[in-house]
């Protein structure tokens, strides 16, 4: 992985990232004081063990193979990551196969969707476990579908701790103004009063927090639902000015979020996406639709 480019001005022109290679080890330590920590957020695609026709599946999606996951697997070692957030997987051991036990442990949202939320940590790091953000389901109890909750943790390092909460939003909402009346829009502007009072809370007890996930939104320092969240305080969007080269190029959707004295932890030029090898649209049904992006935390 290289660093990021900044995007031409122009709207109609996205510039990428540019990539050297694999990122292949662990960010360094930086003084005696800190530990560099990597943190990532990664959307799986439909990861599910679910035979196809399942009435939760759409009717098209491809089928998952043991040689996919293997695949998928490989990624997630070369990623070597000391947390990962991600988003659309269907349970704890299919999370497994990709962040095994002898490094990671598993944590999902306790939600009854088939694209479930989750966090792998690394052994070391302690994990506190709040509820659920069920509220992100704004949907009606009688709804046929539901929306996926956010999954609430603090991480501990022996030294310093770090709130983190892990989203997945609605789709169909990247670039929209907020007075936008699709469903699909009014959707995400409920569920962005959700992740805004998470974050006024976090604001006002001082703590440490980090919000990352597949937001479904092109945000922006400019962007008006993202002002929306800085409204108790400034946040670090640490995707800001830049695109991605995930699959031949984007803009992001995929989002980290510091606030308070983890927007100090960030090392600079730090963000990255890890790409797959062949940028050909036949490896996507075992591999992603999306690709991991990552940041490093230098914490004290």
């Amino acid at each position: 992985m290289g660093r990021l480019t900044r995007p031409d001005p122009r709207p109609a022109t996205i510039r990428l990232l540019a990539c050297a290679g694999w990122l292949v080890a662990a960010l360094a330590t930086q003084g005696a004081m800190a530990r560099t920590i990597k943190v990532s957020t990664w959307n799986l695609d439909w990861l599910t063990a679910r035979a196809p026709g399942d009435p939760a599946l759409p009717r098209d999606l491809p089928h998952r193979s043991d040689a996919g996951l293997r695949q998928l697997a490989a990624y997630a070692t070369r990623l070597d990551a000391d947390i990962v957030g991600f988003q659309e997987v269907d349970s704890p051991a299919l999370a497994a196969r990709l962040f095994p036990p002898s490094r990671y442990r598993i944590v999902m949202s306790d939600d009854h969707v088939v694209q479930r939320v989750g966090l792998a940590v690394a052994t070391g790091l302690t994990v506190t476990r709040h509820p659920d953000i069920s509220e992100f389901d704004v949907y009606p109890p009688d709804a046929p579908h539901h929306l996926r909750a956010g999954l609430d943790v603090t991480i501990d390092d022996g030294t310093a701790s770090l709130r983190i909460l892990i989203v997945h939003l609605k789709a169909g909402c990247r670039n929209a103004a907020p007075a936008d009346r699709r469903p699909a829009c009014r959707t995400l502007a409920r569920q962005l009063m959700v992740l805004d009072d998470w974050i006024a809370q976090r604001q006002d007890e001082g703590v440490a927090f980090l919000v990352m996930g597949d937001f479904n939104r092109n945000l922006t320092p400019s962007d008006p639902f993202f002002r929306q969240l800085e409204a108790d305080g400034p946040l670090t969007l640490t995707t800001a000015g830049r695109a991605s080269p995930c699959w031949g190029g984007t803009y992001f959707i995929d989002h980290i979020l510091l606030g308070n004295q983890a927007r100090a932890w960030l090392r600079p030029d730090s963000l990255r996406v890890l790409i797959y090898d062949a940028q050909d649209p036949a490896q996507a049904p075992n591999l992603s639709d999306h690709c991991p992006v990552s940041v490093g935390l230098d914490m004290p």
